[in-house]
């Protein structure tokens, strides 16, 4: 790895603004200058915030060292876009379309282990005696690393920041078994503790400022997530995880779901992203939120200037011969008006509940509830959290008998060749076979985790739920016009890192470090 650039440091820092520009200038110190015995109890909470946003993969023109771009490219260019909850305004995107793009990928890279890395480790050094500071830390890493190795397969994980001219990379199964053991640590420390909050991270922490018992859930409904993710490769591991996890208590209601909170100085990146990058919505989403009669589209989404909801199609490339005038934007007038307010979506009570359901349906022992009532609790609480409180539209909503339908540009499809049928053939009321009902869980979660689309495209790939049309053209013809598998690795790494990166490209399935093969857990 080049040295400048890539080297996993210790001592580097970039502070976060967490109120105003007088707080920032006071907190920003010369990441060059700081020592090991800088980074005391009063470092502790500048490091966990920077460590909070960037391992979201946000970046703001206040902090030194990176942008907002870092977001469009490796967020929206990628997961947003495999995930098709949006399409690209621009056709030579080649993302879009499962293409590859160095420079893209390497920005997400690069940010992840020389900012995000660092900030964390700083946080380690800084609240050292802390026990429930470093669950916390444990649990954030958990999150941070799990995100990274299920975009690319195996990664550095333990060497990551300590330095080296090379750095070994880990394979996912043993990083799993390393996540499921730091989860169950962190929630015997908190869970052990007396106290409520953890004082040195104080109003730093812009997720839970600090709540031991917030935190404690948000590794437990962490932990019901890995599990899932790893039900189709280690299916007794997945079992004793997740029941695990939920009887230790996992986010129940909307008041216990993470977010970050936001400011001029640490703001909502999608916002601005969505905004003045050219994303619109895909005609998936068109079919799915049209077809179930779903408030959440007005709440998302812009009409046209004919005051009509229209989607585009993945993947149109050089195919495209509609005009982008007629396409949905974000509803920039209220939900995502304000990139300094609206705060960044981590992890939804209603995921939890999703996967609660799908939990019962895998036999395993999720607190008692059906796969039925998790399932209908999860929609209700998805359709809360965007500000739909009616009783009685939220129980039409549920009982909701239709399907999605054609989108506006279905004929793009034809004309492609492709088949016109939506691919959501399940209403959102609750089906009578077991099949449907997969299927109807993987629907409402994949509207639920929006618009986080890392989680959504992880658990696309684990599902393989047939929910969203092809692609129109494929630049990748060993992936073809389906959900993208992996990111690949970096040219960099391949001339700096060599014999590393070759011992992970050993480990994937055909030995090859390509986007059509599967990380370790996607088996189906």
């Amino acid at each position: 790895m080049k040295r400048n650039k890539m080297k996993y440091i210790t001592l580097a820092i970039l502070l976060l603004s967490v109120s105003c520009t007088s707080d920032f200038d006071e907190i920003n110190t010369n990441p060059s200058t700081l020592t090991a015995d800088q980074l005391d109890a009063t470092m502790a909470g500048p490091s966990f915030a920077n460590a909070l946003y960037k391992g979201i993969g946000n970046a703001s023109w206040a902090i030194p060292g990176d942008d907002y771009g870092t977001y469009g490219l490796s967020t929206m260019l990628h997961s947003m876009l495999f995930s098709h909850y949006f399409s690209a305004g621009t056709p030579s995107w080649a993302t879009e379309r499962n293409g590859i793009n160095d420079g893209w990928r390497s920005r997400g890279w690069l940010r992840f282990y020389t900012l995000a890395v660092p900030s964390l480790r700083n946080a380690y050094t800084a609240s050292e005696g802390n026990a429930e500071a470093l669950a916390i830390l444990d649990i954030w890493k958990v999150f941070m690393f799990h995100r990274f190795t299920d975009s690319w397969g195996a990664v550095p994980y333990s060497q990551a920041g300590i330095g080296g001219a090379s750095v070994a990379y880990d394979s996912q199964e043993e990083m799993y078994a390393d996540f499921f053991k730091l989860l169950d640590a962190a929630n015997t420390t908190l869970s052990a503790s007396a106290e409520t909050t953890v004082g040195i991270f104080g109003s730093y922490d812009k997720v839970y400022g600090g709540d031991i018992e917030k935190w404690r859930r948000f590794g437990n409904s962490l932990r019901l997530r890995l599990a899932l993710r790893i039900s189709g490769v280690d299916a007794s591991t997945a079992k004793t995880q997740a029941e695990a996890a939920v009887a230790a208590g996992v986010i129940q209601a909307n008041t216990g779901s993470a977010y970050f909170a936001v400011s001029s100085n640490a703001y909502n990146n999608f916002v601005d992203i969505a905004r003045y990058w050219g994303f619109y919505m895909s005609a998936d989403l068109e079919s799915i939120l049209k077809g179930y009669n779903d408030p959440r589209l007005s709440i998302w989404f812009a009409a046209n200037t004919n005051g009509e909801f229209v989607g585009q199609p993945n993947g149109g490339g050089t195919v495209r011969d509609w005009s982008t005038s007629v396409l949905s934007l974000t509803n920039q007038t209220t939900t995502f008006g304000d990139p300094n307010t609206k705060p960044i979506e981590i992890m939804m009570a209603s995921e939890t509940y999703f996967n609660l359901a799908e939990g019962v349906l895998n036999g395993w022992s999720m607190g008692g509830g059906t796969a039925q009532t998790y399932y209908e609790d999860g929609i209700r609480l998805s359709l809360q959290q965007w500000g739909v409180t009616d009783t009685d539209d939220i129980n039409a909503y549920i009982a909701g008998s239709t399907t999605a339908v054609q989108p506006t540009l279905v004929s793009e499809y034809a004309a492609a060749g492709l088949s016109t049928t939506p691919p959501v053939d399940v209403p959102v009321s609750w089906a009578g076979t077991e099949s449907a009902q997969r299927k109807q869980i993987a629907v409402q979660k994949y509207l639920g985790l929006f618009p986080e689309s890392w989680e959504t495209w992880s658990d696309l790939r684990r599902t393989d739920a047939n929910i969203l049309y092809p692609l129109l053209q494929t630049e990748n013809s060993a992936v073809g016009r389906g959900v993208m598998k992996r990111l690949t690795y970096l040219p960099n790494e391949y001339s700096t890192n060599t014999a590393a990166v070759n011992a992970a490209v050993s480990t994937i399935a055909g030995g090859q470090d390509v986007g059509s093969a599967k990380v370790w857990w996607d088996v189906n």
